[in-house]
C-alpha cells in the first residue's frame, strides 16, 4: 500500500478509537432509553444545536443528504419532542429547526460531560503532545474540507 493509503487507514482507526472511547465514557445524550434517537437523527440534532433556525434544505446540504431524507428525520424528531419546526416569518413555505428546551439541556449536559472527560485525558499528555495535537487540528479540518470536495464513486 502507498503511504497515503496507510495514513488514511491509520487516521480512521485513531478517530474511530477516540469516538468509541468517548462514547463509552461520556455516554450519549439520550442514553439507551427506548426511542432514543438513531445515529443519523443525532447528527441532525448536533447540526441544529450548532445552527439554530436552520432550514430543512440547508440541513440536507450540510449533512450531504437528500432533502426528503432530512424531512423524514425532522418529522421523527419532532414527533418525539426533540426538535421544533417553526415557520419562517419572511417565507411561510420555509421551516426552521430548533431543539426543544429539554433536548438542549440534555445535549449541553452530555457535551459538558464529554468535554470534561476528554480534558482530563488531554491533561495526561505532555505539553509537547498537546501542542502537536493543537497544530494537527487545522490539518484535520483541511482534510475534512478536501473530503467534502471529493466526488462520490458511482
Amino acid at each position: 500500500m502507498d503511504t497515503d493509503t496507510v495514513l488514511a487507514e491509520e487516521l480512521y482507526a485513531a478517530v474511530g478509537l477516540l469516538r468509541r472511547h468517548a462514547r463509552h465514557i461520556g455516554g450519549r445524550p439520550f442514553g439507551d432509553e427506548p426511542g432514543a434517537p438513531t445515529t443519523a437523527q443525532l447528527e441532525l440534532v448536533r447540526l441544529v444545536r450548532r445552527n439554530p433556525d436552520l432550514s430543512v434544505a440547508d440541513a440536507a446540504a450540510e449533512l450531504g443528504l437528500a432533502a426528503n431524507t432530512v424531512s423524514t428525520l425532522v418529522r421523527q424528531l419532532a414527533d418525539a419532542g426533540v426538535l421544533e419546526r417553526v415557520r419562517d416569518s419572511a417565507d411561510g413555505r420555509v421551516v426552521r429547526l430548533r431543539l426543544t428546551a429539554d433536548t438542549r439541556r440534555r445535549v449541553e449536559a452530555w457535551l459538558d460531560r464529554r468535554t470534561a472527560v476528554t480534558a482530563r485525558a488531554l491533561g495526561e499528555l505532555s505539553q509537547q503532545d498537546r501542542e502537536a495535537l493543537r497544530r494537527a487540528l487545522p490539518v484535520l479540518v483541511t482534510v475534512a474540507g478536501a473530503l467534502e470536495r471529493q466526488e462520490v464513486p458511482a
